[in-house]
């Protein structure tokens, strides 16, 4: 396991990392790291992310209490979604939150990035849900992205920005730039007037191929079908087949008229033979 310093040092690296990928502008964004069930490190309000030091990283307790004496900085307000997160998500060790412009403006725009069209965002990260809007440094985000964390690794936060969750923090933060990529990528194709959208049968493969590597976290699977009830409609597993199964209609029962309209004309056809 890595020593205290280190997990300050890579902290302090990935706070580098956001920054100068304009990921985050000023003193936004919050980053943490699980070291058990109940110790976490965690980077500081007030302070921009790009010009953090070890000694600015902080080490709180399950409930953002500070486990180690720091004068000069507290832990942000939003650690409280990193606990909802840890608390919900035993598989998760990292959590990121940041502002990338791209994916922000979808979250703004109520906009998730629901459609598969590139390979490595299908593998990586599945579909990318839009949670409801909830006051910043409040229960009110925890309580909003609760359903979603349950089957996806990153979600898009109404008009605020973007979290993503790993087993470590680098793998959470590759996650933000795949996103950003994602939604970057989705853009430019609305704009040039829209993308062409992989079947079934090509997600199947695709999620077959996430299978092959043992990628840790949560995935939506074939969440988004196109091609329901057709013979296009190879879902990756029973389960999703069972869900692309649209109800079908009873048929409407004939009136009294449509019989005797029905039975006349095969009795008129039997007289005229």
């Amino acid at each position: 396991m890595a020593s205290a310093y280190e997990i300050k040092k890579e902290l302090c690296e990935i706070g580098r990392r956001i920054y100068q990928n304009g990921f985050v502008a000023a003193n936004d964004g919050n980053f943490s790291v699980k070291i058990n069930a109940n110790e976490y490190y965690c980077t500081p309000t007030g302070v921009s992310k790009g010009f953090m030091t070890p000694d600015m990283i902080l080490k709180v307790d399950g409930k953002g209490n500070m486990l180690e004496p720091n004068a000069k900085y507290k832990p942000s307000s939003e650690f409280k979604m990193h606990l909802r997160v840890y608390e919900e998500r035993p598989d998760v060790n990292s959590v990121v939150h940041a502002h990338p412009p791209i994916a922000t403006a979808h979250a703004v725009a109520g906009l998730g990035l629901d459609s598969y069209i590139m390979p490595e965002a299908v593998i990586f990260l599945g579909t990318v849900p839009l949670t409801k809007y909830g006051t910043p440094s409040t229960m009110e985000i925890p309580d909003a992205i609760s359903a979603e964390i349950q089957n996806h690794d990153a979600v898009l936060l109404q008009n605020h920005g973007a979290l993503t969750m790993g087993v470590s923090l680098m793998n959470a933060y590759f996650k933000m730039e795949s996103l950003e990529f994602f939604a970057k990528v989705s853009l430019y194709t609305k704009q040039l007037g829209g993308g062409q959208e992989f079947t079934c049968e090509q997600i199947e493969k695709l999620l077959q191929i996430r299978k092959n590597m043992g990628l840790p976290g949560r995935h939506p699977g074939c969440a988004k079908c196109e091609n329901r009830d057709t013979p296009n409609c190879h879902c990756a597993s029973p389960a999703e087949k069972a869900a692309c199964k649209k109800p079908v209609a009873a048929p409407a029962a004939a009136s009294n008229s449509d019989l005797v309209s029905e039975i006349t004309r095969r009795v008129l056809a039997e007289i005229n033979r």
